[in-house]
């Protein structure tokens, strides 16, 4: 599938989730800024995938970005994360979405599992309620703790701070 073809709007996404649920497809999300993409990254999203047939991937809006991470995040724009992301072997669609948190998505798309990166325990999951509600479950992935965004940017600028 082509990237731009992967890149959805919420509302489409809806119904691409109803429809495979009626062809009995396991439907998983996950959601994240996913800024400047790296190996932890990607091994999330494949192990997102592997639970069951389609990932859908909603990333969080740049506006949503800067009021919970900070006014210099993100680094990249929401148009390129959504780009790269789509350009993923196991992301099958992905949408933006300007709420401060996913449950508000989750509710309308009812997947079967919700997989969370495992820096979350799971008293810190707050769509665990409508997930579980909607007859899902949530899955906490293992954290691959030597990758991370902020140590990426860390890194460059201590690369190229006295440049």
């Amino acid at each position: 599938m082509a990237i731009s073809d992967k890149i959805k709007t919420l509302g489409e996404i809806i119904k691409i989730a109803k429809r495979l649920k009626k062809e009995n497809k396991k439907i998983v999300t996950t959601n994240g800024v996913f800024d400047i993409l790296h190996l932890g990254h990607v091994k999330y999203l494949e192990e997102a995938k592997r639970l069951g047939d389609i990932l859908i991937v909603g990333i969080n809006s740049d506006s949503s970005v800067k009021q919970f991470k900070s006014d210099k995040r993100p680094i990249n724009n929401e148009k390129s994360r959504m780009g790269v992301l789509a350009g993923l072997e196991s992301v099958d669609y992905i949408f933006t979405f300007r709420e401060p948190d996913p449950r508000s998505w989750l509710s309308k798309i009812k997947p079967n599992v919700h997989s969370k990166g495992g820096d979350y325990s799971p008293s810190e999951i707050l769509e665990k309620g409508i997930v579980e509600n909607n007859g899902g479950k949530i899955v906490i992935a293992k954290m691959e703790k030597e990758y991370s965004t902020t140590k990426v940017i860390s890194r460059i600028l201590s690369v190229y701070r006295n440049q």
